[in-house]
């Protein structure tokens, strides 16, 4: 399949896609044109293939601690193995670094207590969210791929482009 170049340079056309990959990822669809939709759909399935692949990779290791008591312990901790490490890598070049929003009528603490353990949410969401859900559904259906949907909604007003909304099946 040919690469949609949109009317624009290299350079430009790749953030463009980025941003809009990132934004539908981060929200599960986005509305826009036909070309665009097509081109963020290829890149998305990329993603969600690397992430269902390589979920399962983790690796348990104990860690050294200081307690509460100032004892030193050992503590069991789930690292990446290092083909999700690797997933994890290729992924965060695909996509910008999204940061955690505060809820509506969310306290600050809450908000802190809530996102002290995650680093890039976005990543975490594909890996925990994403990957397990489209994990089973490869399992049950017996194929990777066909995470993404395109709908058309019709004609924009104005240059008449074909709008669509791109949606996570």
């Amino acid at each position: 399949m040919a690469i949609n170049k949109l009317g624009k340079r290299t350079d430009l056309r790749m953030a463009i896609l980025r941003g809009q990959l990132t934004d539908f990822l981060w929200n599960g669809s986005i509305e826009t044109t036909l070309d665009r939709a097509q081109s963020v759909a290829r890149l998305a399935e990329k993603v969600l293939t690397l992430a269902v692949k390589n979920y399962k990779d983790t690796v348990e290791v104990e860690k050294p601690y200081v307690n509460d008591k100032g004892e030193k312990t050992t503590r069991k901790v789930l690292n990446d193995g290092p083909n999700k490490l690797n997933a994890r890598r290729k992924i965060t070049g695909m996509v910008n670094d999204v940061q955690e929003q505060r809820i509506e009528g969310e306290k600050k603490e809450d908000f802190k207590v809530r996102t002290e353990d995650v680093a890039h949410p976005l990543l975490e969401k594909i890996f925990n969210v994403y990957a397990p859900k489209y994990g089973a559904r490869a399992e049950e259906l017996g194929q990777m791929g066909g995470y993404t949907r395109i709908i058309k909604l019709g004609r924009r007003r104005g240059d008449a482009a074909m709008l669509v909304k791109l949606e996570l099946v």
